[in-house]
């Protein structure tokens, strides 16, 4: 599958990647994966938090988010949906991610994973790919998106904002 670039900001706040997360958080569907890529402190835990309380706000509740760094792996079920917030940092063989369930459950959950490039060969093909990157900005972040023509058309009004630089929320 051909990955397009769907959007860049080199230079995103702390504030906007959050809404960013929001916005796109009605927009996922079981089966959905988010690879999250970006160096430690990045904003990738950050990012996540925000898409999963989003998501638990549609519900009617917010609960903690934490960060699955030691647990590997955190489970929500949310409205029905079962979210998968997975950290790879500490694991080196991508056969490893097998043990965990990831290969199920990135046909029936919607799955974001950290350090996704531990993945290696078992990336899925159709998986919208986000990188967060240090900026000049000691505040901000550069996020960057990319995916396939079908992000491209499910995420279009999203982006159309982004690009913008309107409000997202």
């Amino acid at each position: 599958m051909t990955l397009h670039s769907l959007f860049t900001d080199p230079a995103i706040s702390a504030d906007d990647t959050a809404a960013f997360a929001e916005a796109l958080a009605p927009m996922l569907r079981e089966g959905d994966t988010i690879l999250f890529d970006g160096p430690v402190g990045a904003g990738k835990s950050h990012f996540c938090r925000a898409l999963i309380q989003a998501r638990m706000a549609q519900c009617g509740g917010v609960e903690d988010v934490p960060s699955p760094s030691f647990t590997l792996v955190q489970t929500y079920d949310i409205g029905g949906v079962e979210i998968w917030h997975v950290d790879l940092y500490r694991l080196s063989n991508p056969q490893d991610m097998l043990e965990l369930g990831l290969e199920d459950a990135f046909g029936q959950a919607i799955c974001l994973v950290e350090w996704a490039e531990r993945l290696g060969d078992l990336r899925p093909s159709s998986a919208l790919q986000l990188t967060l990157t240090p900026a000049a900005d000691p505040e901000a972040r550069g996020l960057s998106l990319a995916g396939s023509s079908e992000w491209q058309r499910r995420l279009a009004p999203l982006l159309e904002q982004a690009a913008g630089k309107t409000h997202v929320r």
